[in-house]
């Protein structure tokens, strides 16, 4: 019926730009895909060193002491990891754990700016509000195309992956955070001749900390979900476990594994909701 308008080269010109990218900042990927590798490697490796028993006692104490003294999380922590290194899944929890914890980071450290820039100037919010809504409805497995383009297959495309999927919220949760406070409280700090500086460190950013760090949580959390799909592109861990089985028709092992996600999951979004909570 729209036979007469022409078709749009759009896949050639996308496949174009990418191999641009590619050979305009291979400069940049190489030490991202080998340094920034390598380093993930060994954070890997230093944390699987940690006896169980130690690591498990610390998170345990941990949680005790950020819930505020109550034993409901530390209880919950004790056992759940007591059954992931049960099942023969510690290492590769540890890999799940370096992932989302670098994943997480990075999009905190570039969203939160992010977020700033939108929360004072509505050009950039403008701007990239439309960004924040592509990389939010795009389906998650297409983020695995430039992850593997740029980065090859490994740790670093999931982190790369995982980084894109999970940063939106945190943008958002800043930018809506700090719109927020008080008109009265910022009028007052200028009439005392706070300079913009002053302002945003000491008034704004402490009266929004409670919704950046919903904000964080919510990045975590995304960050950790992209641990299965990641698995995809060779990131290793309990997603891979998970893929691996799912690949086999093993449903036991794929339970299992998936079953451990969950756990580090519960724990991770508490540890981080009590980081904004009022302790009671």
């Amino acid at each position: 019926m729209l036979d007469f308008i022409p078709e749009i080269p759009m896949a050639r010109w996308v496949e174009n730009s990418v191999d641009w990218i590619q050979d305009t900042f291979s400069w940049l990927f190489d030490p991202l895909k080998n340094e920034f590798g390598d380093f993930i490697d060994w954070t890997a490796e230093r944390m699987a060193e940690i006896p169980p028993v130690i690591f498990i006692v610390l998170l345990a104490l941990l949680a005790f002491f950020i819930t505020g003294k109550k034993f409901g999380l530390a209880a919950f922590t004790v056992i759940g990891l007591i059954f992931i290194q049960n099942q023969g899944l510690w290492e590769q929890l540890m890999l799940t754990l370096t992932l989302v914890i670098y994943a997480s980071l990075i999009s905190v450290i570039v969203g939160i700016p992010v977020g700033i820039l939108m929360s004072k100037s509505k050009w950039a919010q403008n701007i990239i509000t439309p960004i924040l809504d592509f990389m939010q409805t795009m389906p998650a497995f297409v983020y695995l195309i430039p992850a593997v383009a740029f980065f090859s297959i490994g740790m670093v495309p999931g982190v790369f992956a995982s980084f894109i999927f999970a940063t939106p919220p945190v943008v958002r949760f800043t930018n809506l955070g700090i719109r927020q406070v008080s008109a009265d409280l910022v009028e007052a700090s200028e009439a005392f001749g706070s300079t913009g500086s002053q302002k945003l460190f000491k008034v704004e950013l402490p009266m929004a900390k409670q919704t950046i760090m919903a904000g964080v949580n919510q990045t975590v959390m995304l960050s950790l979900s992209m641990v299965v799909i990641a698995s995809m592109i060779g990131a290793p861990g309990l997603g891979r476990e998970v893929l691996s089985a799912l690949q086999r028709s093993n449903a036991g092992t794929g339970f299992v594994a998936g079953l451990g996600i969950v756990i580090l999951a519960i724990i991770i979004d508490r540890l981080t909701q009590n980081l904004y909570k009022d302790k009671k």
